[in-house]
């Protein structure tokens, strides 16, 4: 890749990509990355700078912005989308309304999960935020926000680092600049990061703080019941001045897991490893005899509440399990009424 897509390699491009790319064997089509993705199209980074792609008519996946996508020649027509790339990391949460899965950011390095100290802090939902962030496959950062506005910063700080084995966690405030410096370092020239967390907390505005000021994001007062507006409407990719990549994302009301067992492990290290010294493999935790885990909560290693929400999200897995199982089956058994019909069709003249 040595002195080739100079530009593209600060957006993050690198061999892993580039092969991917280059195993496609276009003729005339060129890569980029996906700073935005509309309906219908995207907005482009390409070596020669932004365009837009509509979605060409052979795509098999649906481009989400981190993307990596291989761009078919303008010619007389609109530039078109002709494959995306393999991707490295997804974020990915499931619909609590269809049996999909929806991907928000694709190719990010590490998960800002943000939460506000102005309100009451949600560890069950930091919980449910970081499982999302271990199964993509990135680094998961806690960054709680508002700092001036917090009684305690140091008790909170405390609590969100207990149920955050192998996170990082900052207390900062966009409006003082505490704390900034030492989330900015986690920020790296080529690296991508995206921001997960509800409306309200400040994503945006902690966007605009690590932009050095620059306003990169439009920001929004919280109501008057301490919800946020949705003034992000949209996922893009943005630069920082560092040479960073930021993915703000629009303020998640209802955050569904997928199923992925080896992230809930992830963000609750602790209690797998426990349940590991248990005497029966299938240990439910409840009155089994010898359960290490009960044995944790009865001295006050573990809380209670920790292993509510372990099996609480646990149990959202299975289900969601469960339900894929039945989709599928439905598919099979659609999918095998269709070859019966058809078969039937060339006996019967």
């Amino acid at each position: 890749m040595s002195g080739a897509f100079q530009s593209l390699r600060l957006f993050g491009l690198d061999d892993f990509f580039l092969q991917s790319y280059q195993s496609l064997g276009l003729t005339g089509a060129t890569i980029g990355r996906v700073i935005r993705a509309d309906v219908g199209g995207c907005r482009v980074m390409c070596e020669e700078g932004e365009i837009h792609a509509g979605l060409g008519p052979s795509l098999e996946t649906t481009p989400t912005t981190g993307d990596w996508v291989a761009i078919g020649p303008q010619g007389r027509g609109p530039h078109q989308l002709v494959a995306v790339l393999e991707r490295r990391t997804e974020i990915a949460r499931a619909s609590f309304r269809t049996l999909t899965e929806q991907v928000l950011a694709a190719n990010v390095d590490s998960v800002m999960v943000v939460s506000s100290l102005s309100n009451k802090l949600r560890l069950r939902r930091i919980e449910r935020l970081l499982v999302i962030a271990w199964q993509s496959g990135a680094l998961p950062v806690v960054v709680l926000t508002k700092a001036d506005v917090a009684d305690d910063v140091a008790t909170a700080l405390e609590a969100v680092a207990a149920i955050a084995p192998g996170a990082s966690v900052h207390g900062v405030s966009a409006v003082t600049g505490e704390g900034m410096d030492g989330l900015s370092a986690e920020l790296s020239p080529r690296t991508t990061t995206v921001m997960l967390g509800p409306s309200g907390t400040g994503k945006s505005t902690l966007a605009n703080a690590l932009a050095g000021g620059e306003r990169l994001m439009e920001t929004g007062n919280v109501r008057s019941d301490g919800k946020g507006r949705h003034t992000t409407v949209t996922r893009e990719l943005l630069k920082l001045a560092n040479g960073a990549l930021l993915i703000d994302t629009p303020g998640l009301r209802a955050v569904g897991l997928v199923d992925d067992p080896d992230a809930l492990g992830d963000a609750f290290s602790e209690i797998e490893s426990l349940a590991e010294l248990c005497r029966f493999n299938d240990c439910r935790h409840r009155t089994e005899p010898d359960c290490r885990v009960r044995e944790a909560v009865a001295d006050g290693a573990l809380s209670e509440e920790r292993l509510d929400s372990y099996e609480r999200l646990r149990r959202d897995q299975a289900r969601i399990a469960a339900r894929n199982d039945a989709r599928l089956r439905a598919e099979r058994a659609a999918e095998w009424r269709r070859l019966s019909r058809e078969t039937r069709s060339r006996f019967v003249r």
